[in-house]
């Protein structure tokens, strides 16, 4: 009979994680370890990926549901593939906990040439709102390190100072050489945003995520019809069902966020009816610690798909979870000599 219990820790940004939704000094993990009665010293482990400020179940019920569900769990009452549509970050943790306890606690979730060190996957250099001259800094450091993609956060600043620095960055690197995405959540009021994202377009840029609030469908349908840089829907799919909602769909992308949406198996119908409209995708991690980047990792490694994904938030804490993943430039590795250390977690 499986067991659960919880775990929680509290993780520090190396620096302050800044947009438009306000900035965040540190991040309250919970998560779930799962093991077998009859063999209590072999853990699964999954991490509840709750988003301040975005995820639909960041409430101050959260806690007491996360209590009520381990204690079902342990006294046999609930079946681990049931999904919970009003928790996604805990159905996130149950199915990767599952995972991992049926790999033994190896957290090889996914075996595959990125698990035994032999490829890696391509992600995007982030850069988090700031100053300008703090801004600029990061785009140095990112292009230092080879990456050929940019996600800018955008939405802080006024947007002549932000649209100043795309254009110093857009006039020292071709688009061949560079693509520059941009990510909004939500900063562009809908009457402005055409015109803004016209603006854009003169600078070559990739895409534009959740360019106004989510739940305005009306606008955004009209954006996406009419807009001269494409659009990424993202906080835009959360509380959202594929199959139900598909005849949204008229953007050109989507951003996947695994612990935001439910988990492993409701993005992965996403991606279904996004290659039945012709609409790309790639995968996005959310603030989660190592152990969640691990499960999201694996698994979009099995994917196939070679645009570069948001796979970087290993590098986000002071504390963080030490691990076998690691970043060299803009690939991410999994270097399996490398052991994991789960410190009190596993306690």
């Amino acid at each position: 009979m499986i067991k659960a219990l919880t775990r929680f820790g509290r993780f520090t940004f190396r620096r302050p994680a800044t947009t438009s939704r306000g900035t965040l000094y540190h991040k309250d993990v919970y998560f779930i370890l799962l093991y077998e009665e009859e063999a209590p010293f072999t853990f699964g482990i999954g991490e509840c990926s709750v988003f301040p400020g975005l995820s639909m179940d960041d409430t101050e019920n959260f806690p007491k549901k996360l209590e009520e569900i381990i204690s079902l769990i342990n006294k046999g009452w609930f079946n681990l593939r049931t999904p919970i549509y009003a928790y996604p970050s805990i159905n996130f943790a149950l199915e990767t906990a599952r995972l991992d306890l049926e790999s033994q606690g190896s957290k090889i979730l996914y075996p595959s040439k990125f698990t035994h060190g032999h490829d890696s996957i391509a992600i995007n250099g982030l850069i988090w709102m700031g100053t300008v001259s703090d801004m600029m800094a990061q785009i140095r450091d990112r292009l230092n390190q080879g990456f050929r993609c940019l996600k800018l956060k955008i939405g802080a600043l006024d947007f002549d100072t932000e649209f100043e620095i795309l254009s110093r960055l857009r006039k020292n690197f071709h688009p061949i050489d560079l693509e520059i995405r941009l990510d909004a959540n939500g900063a562009f009021q809908p009457k402005e945003a055409l015109e803004i994202l016209y603006q854009l377009s003169d600078l070559h840029i990739h895409s534009v995520e959740q360019p106004i609030l989510p739940g305005q469908l009306d606008e955004m349908a009209v954006l996406c019809e009419t807009s001269p840089v494409p659009i990424a829907l993202d906080e835009e799919l959360i509380g959202k069902h594929p199959k139900e909602n598909k005849e949204q769909l008229l953007t050109q992308y989507i951003v996947l966020k695994p612990g935001i949406l439910g988990g492993l198996t409701s993005c992965e119908e996403w991606i279904q009816v996004a290659r039945e409209r012709d609409i790309g995708w790639w995968i996005t991690s959310s603030l989660e610690t190592n152990i969640g980047l691990n499960a999201i990792a694996q698994w979009t490694y099995t994917l196939n798909n070679p645009l570069p994904h948001g796979l970087s938030t290993g590098m986000l804490f002071e504390n963080n979870i030490e691990s076998p993943l690691a970043l060299h430039g803009e690939k991410l590795y999994y270097f399996p000599r490398k052991k994991w250390n789960m410190g009190s977690l596993i306690k």
